[in-house]
C-alpha cells in the first residue's frame, strides 16, 4: 500500500514543531513542559537538517520496501546508496558488504494515529513485532508509560522500525 507513512506521518512544520525535551521530562497525565536554552550555549548541530540513514544489503528489496510498501519517494540512487524524502528529511539506504540487524529501533516515525497506520502496514503485509514481557494489544501496540503508543516492525534487512503516537 502506497504512501503508508507519508499519510498517517504527522509531520510537523516549524511553526508547530516538536519539542523533544519536554516530550522526554513528560509523564503519563502530566502536561509538557517546554525546553528552555536560557543558559545553554548556541546549538551546532540544532539547526541543520537531520541525514537519517538505515543499512541495507539488498538495494532492490529495499528499494521495493520503503518505495512500494511504506510509499517515500524515491530521490536518487547509485552504486552507495538509495536515497529517500521522509516527509523533508533524507533517508539514505546504505548498500553494505556485511550487515548486522540491531536489537533496537534504528529508525522511527511520528504518526497522528496509530491504529490507522498499523492497520495500513499490515495490509501491505508488513508484520508488527511481538515482544515477550510487553504489554501490547492486538494490533502490536504498546502503551509506554509516558503515554506514548509505539509499534515496531522490521525491514527486509531485519532493522527495527517504529511508529509512535505520541
Amino acid at each position: 500500500m502506497r504512501d503508508i507513512l507519508r499519510r498517517n506521518s504527522g509531520a510537523a512544520t516549524v511553526a508547530d514543531s516538536v519539542d523533544t525535551i519536554g516530550m522526554a521530562r513528560q509523564t503519563s497525565g502530566s502536561t509538557p513542559q517546554k525546553a528552555s536554552l536560557v543558559g545553554q550555549r548556541e546549538s551546532i548541530l540544532g539547526p541543520q537538517e537531520l541525514v537519517a540513514f538505515v543499512a541495507t544489503r539488498d538495494p532492490s528489496r529495499a528499494k521495493k520496501f520503503y518505495r512500494d510498501t511504506l510509499g517515500l519517494p524515491l530521490v536518487s540512487e547509485d552504486e552507495f546508496a538509495l536515497v529517500f524524502d521522509a516527509t523533508g528529511a533524507m533517508l539514505r539506504v546504505t548498500l553494505v558488504q556485511e550487515l548486522a540487524a540491531a536489537k533496537y529501533t534504528v529508525l522511527g516515525w511520528r504518526v497522528r494515529n496509530i491504529v490507522q497506520t498499523a492497520k495500513d502496514l499490515q495490509k501491505a503485509h508488513v508484520t508488527l513485532e511481538r515482544y515477550p514481557g510487553m504489554h501490547q494489544d492486538e494490533l502490536g501496540i504498546w502503551n509506554s508509560p509516558s503515554g506514548a503508543r509505539v509499534a515496531w516492525f522490521k525491514d527486509p534487512d531485519g532493522n527495527t522500525l517504529s511508529i509512535t503516537q505520541f
